[in-house]
Formats: C-alpha cells, structure tokens, sequence
C-alpha cells in the first residue's frame, strides 16, 4: 500500500484565504487527494463523505482520544503539537468505549427533548434580552449576543450561577482556540492556564453539588455528574472534564451556527423575507446553515495501529483530520451542496453536529437556541443588511467557523 499524497500546500490551511473561505481548498482536496499528508506531521486532512463516514465506523483503528493536534510553527510550516498525557482529557467526544457510552449515558437524561424543552421560557428571555437594546440602536456587532445566549444555556444546564456568565462566555472560546492551528507554543501555554483555572471553578461547582446531588429529572447535569462519581462510574477528574467539554460543545459551536446564521441573512434579503411569511421553514434554514457553514469544521482522531485507509497504509499514531465541513458539500452526498436550499428531502443529513457514536449530544439545544434567537431575530425586524462588505471577519482558527465581529444593521418591525 501506498502512503497518502503530501498535500500539495501543506501550509495552505493556515492562510487567511482558507480561514475567510475554505470551500475552494476543500473541493480541491476532494477532487485530488481525499485523503492528504500535511507535510511531516503525521496529520492528515480526510475530505469525501465517503472516507469521513468510514472512519467512524473504525473505532478499533481510529481513536477519539484527542493526543495532539496541528499548529503552525515557529517558521510557519506544519507541526504537531502533543498534550501531556491527563487523566481527564477523553471524556465524552473525546472518550472510546466504553467510557464513552458511561458518560452519554450519565449525561444524556438531562439533554431529553422534556429537559430542553423546560429551558425554552429562559432562551426566550436571554434573546429578548440581549436583542432589546441592539435593535433600539438599529444593529451593531451581533457576535457578543451570539456568544452570549448559548453562555447562559451551558450555564443553566450545568447549574453554574448566572452571574458568571461573561466568564463562561470567555471560557466556551478556550478550546476552540487550543485548536485553532494558529496559536505558538506560549500562547498554549497560557491556555493551558486558563484551562486549569476553569477547572478548578468546575471542581468547586461539582463538589458543592456532591453533598447533596439531586436525582430530580430536571436537576441540573452537575449532579447527574456527581452521582456518576458517588457510584464510582466516572473520577471526579472526567466529571469535570464532561462539564467543561459541555461549554465548547455547546457554547462555542452554537455561538458559530448562530453568527452564521445572521450572516447569510443579512446577505439574503428575499430568504430573510420568506422566512418571515413562513416561520415553519426556519429549522430547514438552520440545518442548511449547520451544514454550509459548519460550526466545526472537524475533529481529530488518533491512528490505534497499522492499517490501511483510502488504499493507502497509515501508521500508529498517525492523526485523522475528519473534515464536516468538506464532507457536508460533497456532490456525492448532496444535490447542489454549494446551495441553500429549503426543500431537501433529508434537513438533518448532514455532519454540521457530527455522526454516529459521537453525534452531538447537545444538538437539540443548539437546534432550540437558534430557532428562538434567529425567530425573535427575524420576528423584530423588516431589514437586516452587513455594514459593510469587509466588516466581518472570522477568528483565525482552523478548526472553529466562529466569526469574531460580525456589524449588523436593523431596521425594527
């Protein structure tokens, strides 16, 4: 068997222009080498639905236990950076069975359509809220409210106080940014630090919820989380590792989709306008946006032995780019997959929230959160247009679809 292909620019992934708009690399990729070598890391970005859909169904060969990731070097060309070994760094999407299907399960009665749907008064509130004032003064920067609301939700699900929120909302940012590729070893550094203070904060919150955990269906995940330790199903460390995978699972990406959301229609007047007279279409909308424009644009897996994939041989310890955002505009997969479209037979088929295994756990609340915000969005004005044609602009990372500053104008209905 062969060893994959280099990519033929290794270091493109890191250019501004992949950044701002990665859709011409990735049908390139797909077209040339599905399955690309980036340089000498070891790393390698998979980009057809077909091979992204067969290396989940390979668990015995691809691990989720996330171990090392790219980042730029110092000269700029690819490398490898290795995490310390942690006791609690696999936990949840980043857990092999069956530890994985021990968290799920712990974690997932408080994720019941029920439970989320208890939470709708509250997303009503926080998007009422941080829209009341911004559309009063006819727009302005719309990621601080599309950060803020899914902050809340991750909060309120895990039981931490609200009054805290501006710190959740800096924290669900913190590992989308280990991630990001474009990060020097220092900056990972003082990451690392950061992670420890969360942690700690994760800690305190899941040892006050231990004295007297609440076996309420509604109780908040905290104490789900601390029966599984009182049972001796999960360590203390992996509970409070659930809780902070929970802010960028369900902060970061949610504050990517909705951004992204409010981007296409600023840039769509006539979809903005038909979304309107028919509300009911709003969730295809939404799972159009999750596929175009995926929150995620991938995630990693670790090669467990020699094998081979694609009809080409990779080594142990090699890593897996498993890119969403590639696979989800595969002609193969879809019909006209650059296009919006609002009548595909199939909404939900797609990777935007991942798939099999390790599909988003939290993907019903994001789901929620942008039909409520996007709705009250839409519902409360008659215009919205960008700024400006260069305004917006996306965070530097190779791993989140995250805008960092997206200026809106409204006109109020």
């Amino acid at each position: 068997m062969r060893a994959p292909a280099y990519s033929d620019q290794p270091d493109e992934v890191f250019s501004a222009e992949a950044i701002a708009s990665p859709t011409e690399m990735y049908a390139r990729l797909r077209r040339t080498a599905p399955l690309a070598r980036i340089g000498d890391t070891g790393i390698h970005l998979v980009t057809s639905w077909a091979l992204v859909e067969e290396a989940l169904g390979r668990e015995a060969d691809f691990s989720a236990n996330l171990t090392g990731v790219l980042i730029r070097g110092e000269g700029g060309e690819p490398t490898r950076f290795e995490f310390p070994e942690t006791g609690g760094a696999a936990v949840i999407a980043t857990a092999d069975e069956p530890a994985h299907s021990v968290h799920r399960q712990l974690s997932q009665p408080r994720l019941t359509s029920r439970r989320i749907s208890n939470l709708e008064p509250a997303l009503r509130r926080w998007s009422d809220e941080a829209l009341d004032s911004w559309i009063a003064s006819g727009g302005g920067d719309f990621v601080p409210i599309a950060e803020e609301v899914p902050a809340r939700a991750v909060a309120a699900l895990l039981g931490l106080p609200d009054r805290d929120v501006q710190l959740h909302r800096t924290w669900a940012m913190m590992g989308g940014d280990m991630l990001a590729g474009a990060v020097d070893h220092e900056t990972m550094g003082q990451l690392g630090r950061d992670t420890a203070k969360m942690m700690q904060y994760l800690h305190e919150h899941l040892a006050t919820a231990m004295k007297e955990p609440s076996t309420e269906p509604d109780a908040p995940l905290l104490h789900a989380l601390a029966i599984g330790v009182a049972r001796g199903q999960i360590s203390e460390a992996d509970a409070a590792g659930i809780a902070m995978v929970m802010f960028g699972a369900g902060g970061e990406s949610t504050a990517a989709l909705l951004a992204s959301a409010a981007r296409w229609l600023a840039g769509d007047p006539d979809l903005s306008d038909r979304l309107r007279t028919e509300p009911a279409l709003l969730p295809r909308f939404i799972e159009e946006i999750a596929r175009l424009e995926s929150p995620f644009k991938f995630h990693y897996r670790c090669v467990r032995r020699d094998c081979t994939f694609g009809g080409y041989a990779l080594r142990t310890g090699d890593r897996l780019m498993l890119v969403w955002a590639s696979a989800n505009r595969d002609a193969a997969a879809f019909e006209a997959p650059d296009e919006l479209r609002l009548d595909r037979r199939h909404p939900n088929h797609h990777l935007g929230f991942g798939r099999g295994a390790h599909f988003c756990i939290g993907a019903p609340l994001a789901r929620l959160e942008a039909r409520i915000l996007i709705g009250e969005l839409l519902r409360r004005t008659t215009r919205i247009e960008t700024l400006a044609e260069d305004a917006a602009s996306y965070t530097p990372s190779i791993f989140v679809r995250r805008l960092d500053r997206l200026p809106l104008a409204v006109v109020s209905s």
